[in-house]
């Protein structure tokens, strides 16, 4: 990279950090008059006050969604990655799977997962690892299309590598457009349906493989559905350390619901949702 180029390429990381930074802060602000303004008693009470408040809840969590994305996007690339623990990597995907479960009822989705193992114990980020299966799998509901709807996670474990792999039942991507499918915030042409997002969903899932000493692939037929395989290698940190308790929806966000927002019709931001 020229010296001009990564000078630019630093401007837009900054640019973009800032840009995700100011989203926060008023979105922390419009999440606190939210919950003011329509408090969860009054949405219990009233069905149409509570149907829209999911409309207002819905757009919050796109843009937060938003927000991450673009904070991701701007961080430099990480040659460690995150910090990592010896965590349960089947439990981890049984778990993101369940909290999905309800979304995918509502789109009339079938979820299967499958792993012949009940546990299994690798170095990882669980929290980044959430992230990617989420992103996968929103991604998934959105293309489902209108026949046979389902989709599935599979685990693998070999002895140098676990292998997680989503599939759908939709659309497919057409061959022309997948060599460029994780550049697809440069794409004019858009596969996904509206709200547009930029693209950044499978490049950031890339990144997190990657700072996992892993790699990403995918395949895709039209009208037959996609497959994407995340390769994790099989290891363990040297020494033993306690997987973090996983506090979900402790500051009042659902990370299954803003991951999945873009995917989601209203209803799924319904108070007892929420909760």
């Amino acid at each position: 990279m020229s010296q001009d180029l990564f000078h630019e390429d630093e401007q837009l990381s900054e640019v973009l950090q800032q840009v995700s930074g100011h989203l926060r802060v008023s979105l922390a602000n419009i999440h606190i008059a939210l919950s003011r303004l329509i408090p969860p008693d009054l949405r219990d009470r009233q069905e149409q006050v509570d149907l829209n408040a999911a409309v207002l809840y819905q757009s919050y969590y796109r843009i937060l969604r938003l927000a991450n994305n673009l904070s991701d996007a701007a961080e430099p690339e990480r040659p460690v990655g995150y910090s990592q623990t010896n965590g349960d990597i089947v439990g981890t995907c049984r778990d993101v799977l369940d909290r999905a479960g309800v979304p995918a009822e509502m789109l009339g989705i079938r979820l299967e997962f499958r792993c012949a193992k009940e546990r299994h114990t690798i170095a990882m980020n669980r929290d980044r690892i959430e992230r990617l299966l989420l992103n996968l799998l929103s991604n998934a509901f959105k293309f489902i299309g209108s026949g046979e709807k389902r989709v599935s996670l599979e685990v693998r474990i070999d002895p140098g590598y676990v292998y997680l792999t989503v599939s759908d039942t939709g659309r497919g991507i057409p061959p022309e457009m997948l060599d460029t499918v994780f550049d697809r915030c440069r794409q004019t042409n858009r596969l996904d349906p509206p709200p547009h997002g930029l693209g950044l969903g499978l490049p950031i899932c890339r990144r997190i493989v990657q700072e996992h000493g892993g790699s990403l692939a995918l395949t895709s037929e039209p009208g037959k559905g996609t497959s994407v395989t995340v390769s994790l290698l099989n290891r363990r940190m040297a020494a033993v350390v306690k997987e973090p308790t996983i506090l979900f929806g402790s500051s009042g966000i659902n990370p299954t619901l803003m991951e999945l927002a873009d995917a989601l019709p209203r209803e799924a931001f319904l108070q007892k949702y929420l909760d």
